[in-house]
């Protein structure tokens, strides 16, 4: 096998491969694959009939037809209790749920879907007198975008405050208005 054939081959392995693998999926291991079907099945058994007696005992308590499995009182009040609470919980969650939607769409309507939040004519001329400031800062901006490295000169550096500065020196700060 030559190298190239034997680098792409080596090249389609990495584009197959995956992050995860799971030996159930895979051919054979009939063993694992029955083990873990027989667990699998006995965890909803676990899961599936302490549901359906509970529920077929409580039906039972009301409709003398049902077989009774269990009929004790302490028992039925548990599950009506349980109801109950759970009831409560699903009501305050829907509540909420409502009640921040309605103020979210609110506030949506308010502030976020004025438009614009800014005032385009003073942005355009912010975005000039910005470029005109850098211009005459750092050099063109054909030049300032071709050049590969620039070593920005000690008295080149901007104050905190130059951009807001400038912008007051033009009027154009819209944080004021």
């Amino acid at each position: 096998m030559t190298k190239k054939s034997a680098a792409s081959e080596h090249d389609s392995a990495k584009v197959k491969q995956q992050l995860y693998t799971d030996v159930y999926f895979e051919k054979g291991h009939w063993g694992l694959k029955i083990w873990q079907t027989l667990v699998a099945i006995f965890g909803w058994i676990c899961v599936i009939v302490p549901v359906v007696i509970t529920v077929t005992s409580f039906w039972a308590a009301y409709d003398p037809k049902i077989p009774h499995l269990w009929s004790y009182n302490e028992g039925i009040f548990e599950i009506k209790f349980i109801g109950i609470i759970l009831l409560f919980a699903f009501v305050m969650v829907w509540l909420f749920a409502v009640g921040m939607t309605i103020i979210q769409n609110r506030k949506r309507d308010r502030v976020v879907e004025q438009w614009p939040t800014f005032n385009p004519i003073n942005q355009k001329k912010r975005e000039t007198a910005l470029e005109k400031f850098m211009d005459e800062r750092f050099g063109d901006e054909e030049f300032r975008h071709n050049v590969r490295t620039y070593q920005v000169k000690p008295e080149q550096n901007l104050d905190t405050d130059q951009i807001h500065d400038l912008y007051e020196k033009h009027d154009l700060n819209d944080l004021d208005d």
